[in-house]
């Protein structure tokens, strides 16, 4: 399995610690808000928050209006588990060894 790299890690923590200070409202943050937190540029942000959601460490828990968009956007959240597979030995693990098992056989 290939490290997490630095935009990533960046991206994750940033999506944990506004979480976090909106636990009460239930409220994800949205792309916008993931790039200004993490100070990283948006073109990479939004390819990187595609291959997260892609990888299963993000979701999208809503939407809801901002100003200045005439669509709705996307509210992420932390995945429950992206903790536990970012430090390797987590549900991933299992699955690939079910099936390695499953093609020895």
């Amino acid at each position: 399995m290939r490290p997490t790299g630095e935009v990533s890690l960046a991206m994750l923590q940033a999506a944990h610690a506004i979480r976090r200070e909106r636990a009460t409202s239930g409220q994800g943050p949205t792309l916008a808000e993931l790039v200004a937190r993490s100070q990283v540029g948006y073109k990479v942000a939004r390819a990187t928050v595609s291959n997260l959601k892609r990888a299963g460490h993000l979701e999208i828990v809503g939407t809801r209006r901002v100003p200045g968009r005439n669509r709705p956007v996307a509210e992420y959240a932390p995945a429950t588990s992206s903790g536990e597979d970012l430090q390797g030995g987590g549900p991933g693990w299992v699955d690939l060894g079910n099936c390695l098992n499953a093609w020895a056989r």
